[in-house]
């Protein structure tokens, strides 16, 4: 989890992936876990290659450990 962390906005981190077609297939898949867990992530993609994600507990007003346990199942996407 050193790669993601704590800002105002959330619980961030940025992903660069070899093209634009990879960091999709994440995208996409980030999507699918996002829809089965009920907590959705602010998604930016940019230079192509590159996804920023933000997780947020908005009800909360927080960051909680909801964001963390999301965060740990997107990371398991890039180190399964």
């Amino acid at each position: 989890m050193s790669d993601w962390q704590e800002s105002r906005i959330g619980l961030v981190r940025i992903f660069i992936f070899r093209d634009f077609s990879k960091a999709i297939d994440f995208v996409n898949k980030v999507a699918r876990i996002a829809e089965a867990e009920k907590h959705h992530p602010d998604i930016l993609i940019h230079s192509y290659n590159q996804v920023k994600l933000s997780l947020f507990s908005h009800n909360e007003g927080q960051i909680t450990c909801k964001d963390y346990a999301m965060a740990e199942k997107i990371d398991k996407l890039i180190y399964p």
